[in-house]
């Protein structure tokens, strides 16, 4: 069988969620929030382009879906879930992150970029205190987390939908995959020299498109990538032992930056749930170094 009539199975999908790679979600302070004013509101745009996904899935072939509510504070609104999906909260602290062998596919909706990027729009790692995350001097964020986890479970990184600086960090990392942009940061620079606070303000400005016009595309985009993926053999980070974590974080009011670095001979999911032990960077060619990953 040659590789353009070959067939891949394509049954199974997971979606990962977040709130700030959604169209219409403006800030953090106000919109990010359990007590933001709008928060109800970014549940509710957030919801509509997991169900735009979920669609699109369904449509091109899907038979299982399960919905990872990703962010911190939660994301998703059940009520207004598609109710052919199954909604996964709570799974601990760990990777990863309720993705076990046996899905087929990962997907993320509502995705941002990792710390540092430029034109993004509310990037960050986990939270606004890191700097950076590189694996393998691979530079990630929590995309690039989950996606090495996948790739190490066998499972395939088909799709994510977020802005713009979030899509173009999918493709660098995973060749093929489908990506959808509904936003896009309109601030340059890394802010390498802002405090978590102040960086967080940075992120704020973009354009973003209608939220029912992202959701059209974003249903496009999940049925163009289920489709392409039962022909097309992408989505497998390669992943090459052994490991080394290198984590840099932000200065604070209270402390300077610091910096961890772990190492595992074989497993990269252990890695990333290896505990931290920050240091001191003790200087600008120390930093600089650890940054150019």
């Amino acid at each position: 069988m040659n590789k353009s009539s070959q067939r891949y199975r394509i049954e199974r999908v997971y979606i990962m969620t977040d709130l700030e790679g959604v169209a219409g979600v403006i800030d953090s302070e106000n919109w990010c929030h359990p007590d933001s004013r709008y928060n109800d509101m970014a549940k509710e745009f957030l919801t509509s382009e997991v169900n735009a996904a979920v669609d699109g899935f369904f449509q091109g072939g899907a038979k299982e879906i399960l919905v990872a509510d990703g962010h911190g504070s939660g994301g998703i609104n059940p009520k207004l879930l598609d109710s052919r999906v199954e909604l996964l909260r709570g799974w601990g602290t760990g990777w990863p992150a309720g993705l076990e062998e046996g899905w087929d596919a990962v997907a993320w909706v509502g995705q941002h970029a990792k710390a540092r990027t430029e034109f993004a729009h509310l990037a960050h790692t986990q939270g606004m205190g890191y700097l950076n995350l590189a694996i393998n001097d691979i530079s990630i964020g929590e995309f690039g987390q989950l996606a090495m986890c996948a790739s190490q479970l066998g499972i395939r990184v088909i799709f994510g939908s977020g802005d713009k600086a979030f899509t173009l960090e999918a493709q660098k990392l995973v060749p093929g995959i489908e990506t959808v942009a509904v936003k896009r940061g309109t601030r340059p620079g890394t802010g390498d020299e802002l405090d978590a606070e102040a960086y967080r303000r940075k992120n704020a400005g973009a354009i973003h498109l209608q939220p029912q016009k992202a959701c059209e595309l974003i249903r496009a985009g999940a049925m163009r990538a289920i489709t392409r993926a039962q022909r097309e053999d992408f989505g497998i980070i390669e992943l090459t032992p052994p490991f080394k974590r290198v984590a840099v974080f932000r200065q604070t009011k209270k402390q300077p930056r610091t910096y961890s670095i772990e190492t595992h001979p074989s497993d990269v999911i252990a890695l990333m749930n290896m505990s931290f032990n920050p240091k001191p960077v003790e200087s600008d060619e120390q930093l600089t170094e650890m940054l150019e990953s």
